[in-house]
């Protein structure tokens, strides 16, 4: 667990460095969502917002009344961990659910050494691991302990699940993390109900493996989640667009999904420097703040 920490602090002193430098003086919190609260009534003034009138408070009869809101100082973070089968992909040490780990591990420390509250919650297709939002070291370490030290019971995938989970957990506006490789299906009214109540952030990893599968002629696979094992021609050209069109509708279709629904989007393959990566998200999301 010290090699953990100590490879997570050193990333996060590269993503703070780098920002600090490039936001040039105007750096935002990394996990600085847009809502607001409410903060207090006045009356109405020419040029108001008709809809920010508050109705209870004008049927007084002592004059019309408008709502005033501040920005939310302390920013709730909840992370959503896919921790299925379908992750053990790649090298050993960098598959699928080695980098979900450390990515989800390194933001909940930055997270909550902002001074966010921050909670996880890792996924099969069941709850494999709930940990309530809270703040302070002791919340950061048990975070990250038990993200390195779960051991799944299930090797199932259920997206939606997570995402109902969260929606009824959630009651106040949250930056939402999502780490997964999306494979999964029927998921998308779900994730457009956290898109429209939460501000999510998806990050979507994937293992160069899974499009550049060697021609090995017919050999048996085994489907990780279900432990069936599939006798495939992985030479015949059927099998290779196969391959190549889910991988790559999969990718499209969230990405596209996301730009619709609001959210951020983030590509992570397992041999890349997600650091790099995280910084640029970063960036992205502090200029859409400052414009919006």
């Amino acid at each position: 667990m010290k090699e953990i920490l100590k490879k997570l602090r050193k990333y996060e002193i590269r993503i703070r460095k780098a920002l600090n430098s490039q936001m040039q003086g105007d750096y935002h919190s990394i996990f600085k969502g847009s809502g607001l609260e409410f903060d207090d009534v006045r009356g109405y003034q020419y040029g108001d917002d008709v809809r920010a009138i508050d109705w209870n408070v004008t049927a007084k009869g002592h004059g019309t009344f408008v709502k005033t809101f501040k920005e939310e100082k302390e920013q709730n973070v909840f992370f959503i961990l896919d921790v299925s089968a379908s992750q053990e992909i790649g090298a050993k040490g960098s598959q699928k659910i080695d980098i979900g780990k450390e990515i989800c591990a390194l933001l909940a420390m930055s997270a909550i050494k902002e001074g966010s509250q921050s909670g996880l919650i890792c996924f099969s297709d069941e709850k494999e691991k709930y940990i309530k939002p809270g703040k302070g070291i002791k919340q950061s370490y048990q975070i990250v302990s038990n993200i390195f030290s779960l051991v799944p019971s299930s090797t199932g995938t259920n997206l939606s699940m997570a995402f109902r989970y969260t929606l009824n957990l959630l009651k106040r506006k949250s930056i939402i993390i999502v780490v997964s490789d999306f494979i999964d299906e029927d998921y998308q009214h779900d994730m457009k109900a956290l898109a429209k109540l939460h501000d999510l952030v998806v990050i979507h990893i994937s293992d160069v493996r899974e499009t550049t599968f060697p021609k090995l002629g017919i050999i048996p696979l085994e489907d990780k989640e279900s432990n069936k094992t599939l006798w495939m021609n992985t030479s015949s050209p059927a099998f290779r667009k196969m391959v190549d069109r889910t991988y790559k509708d999969n990718k499209d279709e969230l990405k596209k999904f996301c730009l619709k629904n609001g959210a951020n989007y983030l590509h992570v393959r397992t041999d890349e420097d997600y650091v790099s990566k995280l910084i640029r998200l970063f960036k992205v999301r502090n200029k859409s703040r400052k414009s919006g």
